[in-house]
């Protein structure tokens, strides 16, 4: 494992429901990072192509709407899929610069499952393949309307030069035995993506950082109301919202808990730091999760990592 690592954490905002221009506006950000020289970038949760806070799409207990059957149709049909064309402007930007890109997706379910959406992190590596994905295994709230639960088969992580890199979304961090899954596959540049703007998140990825001992990329959008497009069959549901409707607080944290990029609010923003790697075996003189600081005599923990599809086709 090299010594330092350059990453950038990129706090933007989805064009809402539009596909093609949150690729184009990833790949301009890729390239944008490249020339800073950076190996790792983090892109928020379901940057392509929205995460669509304030809507009900018309659902209530015991009915739906026309309306919002046509609002979801449209996130629907914005929604990604892991082929090789649809992702290839994203791996070609990473492969460019030789740079590990983790973004967050709305993804399409693969043949056989494709009415369910999953909310996402795609991995991209550095030679421009996919690495993996990860399904949130837990939607929050009503994000269980839209997305469907992933299974322990996409708890993904990647190994790279800088070390191991793998993380969960937003919510998924407050499940102590996922997180303790992504420590027990060696993560120590640790991706918490998410949509939850409070100040309390801030406590959750320094918490992280010094729990699993790793270096934590917090990623959030910054959006407003006014970049909904108005032409949404549901829109008038918005209007007693505040137009900041996500005020970001993207940070990076060392494995101390200590900030090495404060959290950025109230805009759009990249943040980039060099990480030095060393901190981490500093960090584990006092405490791994998984190794000295464990009881595995006490505490028994298993991962089902099976793929657990809905139907299964017997030879």
């Amino acid at each position: 494992m090299t010594e330092s690592i350059r990453v950038a954490v990129a706090q933007v905002a989805s064009v809402f429901a539009d596909k093609q221009a949150c690729i184009d506006k990833t790949v301009k950000l890729i390239h944008d990072a490249g020339k800073q020289d950076v190996n790792l970038m983090l892109l928020p949760e379901t940057l392509i192509s929205g995460y669509p806070r304030g809507f009900t799409y018309g659902a209530y207990v015991g009915s739906r709407s026309d309306a919002g059957r046509k609002d979801f149709e449209r996130f629907w049909k914005s929604s990604m899929t892991l082929s090789a064309e649809e992702t290839k402007p994203l791996r070609d930007a990473a492969k460019a610069h030789s740079m590990t890109v983790v973004i967050g997706i709305s993804e399409q379910g693969e043949a056989g499952n494709r009415g369910t959406l999953y909310n996402s992190l795609l991995y991209i590596g550095a030679d421009g393949e996919i690495k993996g994905v990860h399904r949130k295994l837990m939607p929050t709230g009503t994000e269980r309307l839209i997305w469907g639960s992933g299974d322990g088969s996409t708890l993904t992580t990647v190994d790279t030069p800088y070390g191991t890199v793998g993380g969960l979304i937003c919510w998924e961090n407050y499940m102590p035995l996922a997180r303790m899954a992504m420590y027990g596959k060696g993560v120590n540049i640790y991706l918490a993506p998410t949509a939850d703007a409070r100040d309390s998140w801030q406590s959750t990825l320094r918490h992280i950082a010094c729990e699993g001992r790793c270096f934590v990329l917090g990623c959030n959008q910054y959006f407003t109301k006014s970049m909904y497009p108005k032409d949404l069959a549901l829109y008038d549901e918005l209007k007693d919202l505040p137009d900041e409707l996500s005020r970001g607080g993207s940070a990076i944290v060392d494995p101390f808990g200590e900030y090495v990029c404060e959290p950025l609010f109230g805009q759009e923003g990249v943040l980039c730091a060099d990480l030095d790697l060393n901190r981490i075996h500093q960090g584990h003189l006092d405490f791994d999760v998984v190794g000295h600081y464990h009881r595995p005599d006490v505490f028994k923990f298993s991962v089902n990592e099976s793929p657990n599809p809905a139907v299964r086709y017997d030879d």
